[in-house]
């Protein structure tokens, strides 16, 4: 009789169903009809994933399948189905009400864009084209995958970081990017992104700004402003004027530099060095500044070797946050809900979250750690407040939505170290590595 009875509880097991009915903010063909139907608890994502298929197929003779994620309660079911509701709480007593979104993962892999040698930045913020920095000194601008339309000649050393000055790539409007170096300099560069080239065209800075004692690790661009700011191995963050129209290039006396111009900055008058000086710099960080973002135009962050990320007042020069994350941390981000979350990466495999509005606690509020190895790079999705992109040494691309613990997508692309990675056009990931590569994963749809 006991074997028996243990028999039954399995078959019970094995086909017991639960009461569900799909539902999904995707607009049509995607909507499914909205009566419950009766599924095996047993399912995994992929099987939720064919019966949705399956009732589409049945509205839409046309239809074709694809994969999707799914959402009890906004969030992500990562475990089969029954697992999930025992773990949450949740009764499967009660009709479910699963959500299903298209499934955040690259539907195609691009040729890889070579160089000569590593590729350690890259920024795809304009949806025109994509800027890549490379340790053989050299910045290039590419149109899509193999196609460079510029390489940008004049740094002596390796590039370390690169960003768009224009992030629209407006009609008849040149485009401004600049790049820091280990030559200790940053440079702007200046081009015309409906140009028709046969081949890659070569261009040189119109502005150089010296100011710092030790390599340049870091620069980001004000939004609303003509100005950068820069994060050096000498530990400081020094302010930029972009405007095109100062000078060209080079360093001048102080002499000289009374002579500059007045830019108001919150009301603050700062002077301008007529040939690319700082107009200021933001001191107390004591090792090197891996990582600066200037989201808002009172406001920047940046990231040390020396284990902090900081919020400095940009009116006052002084940090209004410090926090201390006991690792060697390489790159940050700004994004998320409302724009406040601080994503960070550094010298372990673990990619960690803070909100800093939270009262009285600065620990992250997500830990990520399916990386093998130090992260590199990470990027918040610019129209998304869920999802990222992570690089690492381990020569992987992670794709996450916050709203689980597992990445939703991992690239790997690339054959060696990965050194940096964006979005690009807001379905693709741009990366670049120590395979002298740039790999471009297109088709994930994170807007829906």
């Amino acid at each position: 009789m006991d074997v028996d009875g243990g028999d039954g509880a399995a078959a019970e097991e094995f086909t017991r169903q639960v009461q569900v009915r799909f539902v999904t903010k995707l607009k049509p063909p995607y909507k499914t009809p909205q009566s419950s139907i009766s599924i095996p608890a047993k399912l995994t994502r992929r099987g939720l994933s064919t019966i949705v298929n399956n009732l589409l197929l049945a509205v839409n003779g046309d239809w074709q399948s694809e994969p999707f994620d799914f959402l009890i309660d906004g969030e992500l079911v990562r475990m089969p189905l029954q697992e999930f509701l025992l773990v949450k709480g949740i009764s499967a007593e009660k009709t479910l009400e699963i959500e299903y979104i298209k499934a955040i993962a690259p539907r195609k892999e691009e040729e890889p864009s070579l160089h000569d040698d590593w590729v350690s930045a890259v920024d795809g913020s304009n949806n025109g084209y994509i800027l890549t920095g490379c340790y053989d000194g050299f910045a290039r601008i590419w149109r899509g995958a193999g196609i460079c339309t510029h390489v940008l000649d004049g740094h002596s050393g390796p590039i370390t970081s690169v960003c768009t000055l224009t992030p629209k790539a407006e009609s008849g409007i040149d485009q401004i990017v600049a790049t820091a170096s280990k030559d200790r300099t940053i440079r702007l560069w200046k081009f015309g992104v409906e140009e028709t080239l046969d081949q890659s065209k070569k261009i040189t800075a119109f502005k150089i700004l010296r100011g710092h004692n030790a390599a340049v690790q870091t620069i980001a661009a004000e939004p609303s402003t003509d100005m950068v700011c820069s994060g050096s191995w000498d530990g400081a963050i020094n302010l930029w004027n972009t405007n095109a129209s100062d000078t060209d290039s080079g360093s001048v006396s102080l002499k000289k530099r009374k002579k500059g111009l007045v830019y108001r900055c919150g009301r603050i008058s700062c002077r301008i060095g007529v040939q690319g000086e700082a107009l200021t710099a933001l001191v107390g960080h004591t090792q090197c500044v891996s990582s600066v973002m200037w989201p808002q135009r009172e406001t920047i962050y940046s990231a040390s070797w020396d284990h902090s990320i900081r919020r400095w007042d940009v009116e006052t020069g002084k940090d209004s946050l410090s926090m201390s994350c006991g690792k060697v941390i390489n790159c940050l981000d700004i994004g998320g809900e409302s724009s406040a979350l601080i994503a960070a990466g550094g010298s372990d495999p673990v990619l960690r979250i803070w909100d800093p509005r939270r009262p009285g606690t600065l620990s992250p509020i997500y830990h990520f750690s399916s990386h093998n190895s130090w992260i590199s790079s990470c990027k918040w999705h610019p129209k998304s407040w869920f999802h990222l992109v992570s690089s690492s040494y381990d020569g992987k691309v992670m794709l996450w939505d916050i709203r689980t613990a597992l990445p939703l997508a991992v690239i790997d692309t690339h054959k060696d170290k990965v050194l940096c990675a964006d979005w690009w056009r807001e379905d693709s990931v741009v990366s670049g590595g120590a395979d002298s590569k740039l790999c471009i994963s297109s088709g994930i749809s994170v807007v829906q």
